[in-house]
């Protein structure tokens, strides 16, 4: 006996529209997989910064893989990262942004390394009406009077660099000298040095150029200035790129010789390794592997050394942080990518890293993050100086300036 099934007239239209569309070479609307999201991620993958830029898209890749569950999608829809290479070079980096945005049709985009390559795609996302995550751009310009409302910054400004330093610093009494690169990341973190600097006093600013491979000049200018001085006297750096001037501070012996010691904040491992000759220095940090201790950042350091059988690095962990920005915000989205949804979505979004918590600030989207005090260890277990936590400096506490004019 045949069973009269009442669900029939409902199912055959439907197996035959099915059928039709299978036949014609496309499915119908209903029944299509939703499109992919598509992610420009831009860095500086050749040039003095290569080292930076690659640990930013470990980071940014192995962030996604984190917030998906290994899925790598968000609500339907495939995670597809475009990666670009911008060489350092501001013009490149806008075109690419430009090419990005207009031919490939991103839906928004991730990047660069180099505050210059920043500073110049910022219009770029502005005349696109499309978002672009700043990771790892340093300059305050960027989420300063160079914004605009398409602009988020998970990467650390240079007045939050420069806040912290002061935290472990400006004390009465010390007499700094300034050594820095000759572009807007070292001029706009000096910049943010010498406000933020209050108890302590700075008698010299040395520029250099990135790449410069002979030191000696820039550093007998600097001691000129501060050997007489009295007080406690400090070479402070704000470096980026490759070579770094740590080596050529060591071998000079400058402690010995002149009672000149050296403040620096955070770096990548490889140029730590001079920090060893340097045990007892203090400074603050964006993030060492070692330090914060959050489920993120455990997973993050379990799985790096899984894969790469060495810890996650300095830009590594700023990469994870941009990719957990992105598929929080497309969470709440449920994947919808509309920019003006995303916007509203992430104003006072926060959102967790291997750092700890975010939260981006409504008023220039800056992601406003915790720094860490440390002091250097010279362990040998280690390649690199040892950075020990002295104190998390809390967000709040670092009371940086909103700086846009808009």
């Amino acid at each position: 006996m045949n069973t009269i099934r009442p669900d029939l007239p409902t199912r055959r239209p439907l197996l035959a529209a099915l059928a039709a569309a299978l036949a014609g070479g496309a499915l119908p609307a209903w029944a299509q997989a939703r499109p992919d999201i598509k992610i420009a991620l831009i860095a500086s993958k050749t040039g003095p910064l290569e080292a930076y830029a690659k640990q930013t898209i470990v980071g940014f890749n192995m962030g996604l893989e984190y917030a998906t569950g290994g899925t790598m999608a968000v609500a339907g829809r495939k995670l597809v990262v475009l990666e670009r290479d911008d060489q350092g070079k501001p013009d490149v980096g806008r075109n690419l942004l430009a090419a990005a945005y207009g031919d490939e049709k991103v839906d928004l985009a991730v990047g660069p390394t180099a505050s210059p390559v920043a500073l110049a795609m910022l219009p770029v996302a502005e005349e696109y009406k499309k978002i672009l995550i700043v990771e790892p751009a340093v300059a305050d310009s960027i989420t300063g009077e160079r914004w605009n409302r398409y602009i988020f910054r998970t990467g650390r400004s240079s007045s939050q660099d420069a806040a912290a330093n002061a935290a472990a610093l400006d004390q009465p009494g010390n007499v700094i000298a300034t050594l820095a690169n000759d572009n807007a990341f070292g001029r706009d973190g000096i910049k943010a040095a010498k406000e933020f600097t209050k108890k302590a006093k700075i008698v010299h600013e040395e520029y250099l150029p990135v790449g410069t491979t002979d030191f000696t000049a820039g550093l007998q200018r600097i001691v000129d200035k501060l050997k007489d001085q009295p007080g406690r006297r400090f070479i402070s750096v704000a470096w980026a790129g490759n070579p770094t001037p740590f080596p050529k501070i060591a071998d000079l012996d400058l402690k010995r010789r002149f009672g000149i010691e050296l403040a620096t904040g955070g770096n990548i491992l490889p140029a730590m390794v001079a920090y060893k000759q340097f045990e007892g220095m203090e400074g603050a940090l964006y993030y060492y592997f070692g330090i914060p201790k959050n489920p993120v950042n455990e997973w993050l350091v379990a799985n790096h050394y899984t894969k790469f059988k060495q810890p996650p690095d300095f830009f590594t962990a700023g990469g994870f942080a941009a990719a957990m920005a992105v598929v929080t915000a497309l969470k709440k989205t449920n994947g919808d990518t509309g920019t003006e949804k995303l916007i509203a979505t992430m104003e006072g979004m926060s959102f967790e890293t291997p750092k700890g918590r975010m939260t981006f600030r409504k008023e220039d989207h800056q992601a406003m993050q915790d720094m860490f005090h440390f002091r250097i260890r010279n362990d040998p277990a280690f390649a690199w100086g040892v950075p020990e936590l002295v104190r998390v400096i809390k967000a709040e506490e670092l009371q940086i300036p909103i700086r846009n004019k808009r």
